[in-house]
């Protein structure tokens, strides 16, 4: 596919994060070329005035003012909120390596997340390995290729779980991100058990239907997942929570029954009212 590439000016790296688990974000670019299906950044469009598919354009941000980091001290960041901080471009361009040495400043006080699917953060390893605080997270919702294929174009699960390796090897904290949990199709144990000599931690999170892609998400289910697509719209569509309810009490068991470290994010909405 071909990604329309635009390069725009930014105030600033930094904004307040609404997000339940953070203080502040940092999103290097706009977009995202990995087009993952069940994307919830895909309503960035509304502001940017993009007229592409989401996955077909991204804007690279630029910012020529440093971070103001002594403002990020004891603070919870979070890369990236609405794209990810290491797709392909990144090679090119160079922004989250940029930004990391910028938070160098802070390496010992900050407390820095990274999420991604992308295997270029390996190439970031000798200055990750840096910071005091830092927590790389990698989704994983699959050990299925084709699966994997349908949904995104990001890195293979394979080197998913290569940079979990890497990242562990090199004593990183590693958390592996089981998003989004598709109902009755990904295997939270399957998952479980290939990686967890090399996670620190699992964070799971449902996979949560709404905006313009939700009747695409339903209609692949109904083309590839025939059989499951009266639970689909159960759960969907009648908003019946009783299958995640339980799919909750299942993790907790399986993962304290393995003295295995956990979150559960299936309740997304209390968790920023608590917030607030």
């Amino acid at each position: 596919m071909n990604i329309v590439v635009k390069e725009i000016i930014t105030k600033d790296y930094v904004t307040k994060s609404n997000l339940p688990v953070s203080d502040y974000v940092i999103n290097p670019y706009v977009g995202c070329p990995h087009g993952c299906k069940y994307c919830y950044a895909s309503f960035m469009k509304r502001f940017t005035n993009h007229k592409e598919e989401w996955g077909s354009f991204i804007d690279v941000k630029r910012c020529f003012k440093n971070i103001n980091v002594s403002k990020l001290k004891g603070k919870r960041v979070f890369m990236s909120s609405v794209t990810d901080c290491y797709n392909e471009f990144e090679e090119k361009y160079f922004l989250t390596r940029g930004i990391l040495e910028q938070l160098l400043e802070v390496k010992d006080t900050i407390y820095l997340d990274i999420s991604t699917k992308g295997k270029l953060i390996l190439r970031d390893v000798d200055l990750l390995k840096q910071f005091k605080n830092l927590r790389v997270a990698v989704s994983i919702n699959t050990l299925d290729e084709n699966f994997k294929n349908d949904m995104d174009n990001a890195s293979s699960i394979k080197e998913r779980l290569e940079i979990l390796k890497v990242l562990h090897d090199n004593g990183i904290y590693t958390i592996l991100f089981m998003s989004p949990i598709f109902p009755y199709i990904t295997d939270f144990k399957e998952i479980v058990n290939i990686s967890k000599d090399f996670v620190c931690e699992y964070w799971f999170e449902d996979l949560n239907l709404r905006g313009s892609y939700k009747g695409d998400i339903l209609k692949y289910i109904y083309f590839k997942y025939p059989a499951l697509i009266k639970q689909y719209q159960i759960i969907y569509n009648k908003k019946d929570r009783s299958y995640f309810h339980n799919l909750a009490l299942e993790i907790s068991d399986y993962c304290d029954s393995n003295n295995l470290k956990y979150e559960i994010y299936f309740y997304h909405n209390e968790l920023v009212k608590r917030k607030k």
